[in-house]
């Protein structure tokens, strides 16, 4: 079983392979892969995700489009005016009550969006910050919501827990939704 330092260390090779890279090998499935890790490996991953990225555009000119879910959240939520009342509003109503009343301005469609928008001349796609945004967003329904955006660009979602194929378990502590349509990026 290779450790998370080493699959990153191969991940420029696996993604610029041509048969990635043309979701062959898939049975028409969609190319939606998962690259878990130990959530305590947060920051490496971080790291050499930006040299992977510039790795593959300056070595191999396949162009990745990063998408930081947590940098959404905060972009859309300062477009909206009410990123600076979050922290009163918490102390005020308590969390859950947060995420509650939040909902309506966290639907995954803003992220959809915004990735609708970008992928039109992009080879990959990564999906990052997910254990950041959690729990305004689901990773899963952003999975989910993406099936007729990006059908055919091989998509990354880096996830800083366990999935096994069938569940995400997001910190190794908390389940979300089951998820059967990924593959993992490198098997276990």
């Amino acid at each position: 079983m290779l450790s998370t330092t080493e699959k990153l260390n191969l991940m420029v090779e696996r993604l610029s392979d041509k048969s990635f890279l043309k979701s062959e090998k898939l049975s028409n499935e969609l190319p939606f892969y998962i690259f878990d890790y130990k959530p305590e490996e947060e920051l490496v991953v971080r790291y050499k995700t930006k040299q992977i990225i510039d790795e593959l555009k300056i070595n191999k000119n396949i162009k990745v489009a990063e998408f930081n879910l947590y940098q959404i959240l905060i972009e859309h939520l300062e477009k909206k005016k009410v990123l600076d009342k979050v922290p009163n509003m918490e102390l005020e109503q308590g969390f859950e009550n947060l995420i509650e009343n939040m909902a309506p301005l966290l639907n995954p469609k803003i992220y959809i969006d915004q990735i609708k928008e970008s992928v039109a001349k992009v080879d990959i796609i990564f999906l990052t910050g997910v254990g950041s945004v959690w729990p305004f967003l689901r990773s899963h329904s952003v999975l989910n919501n993406l099936h007729p955006i990006v059908d055919n660009i091989p998509l990354v979602m880096f996830y800083p827990g366990k999935w096994d194929k069938t569940s995400l378990n997001l910190f190794n502590k908390f389940k979300d939704d089951n998820y059967y349509r990924a593959f993992s990026l490198f098997e276990s």
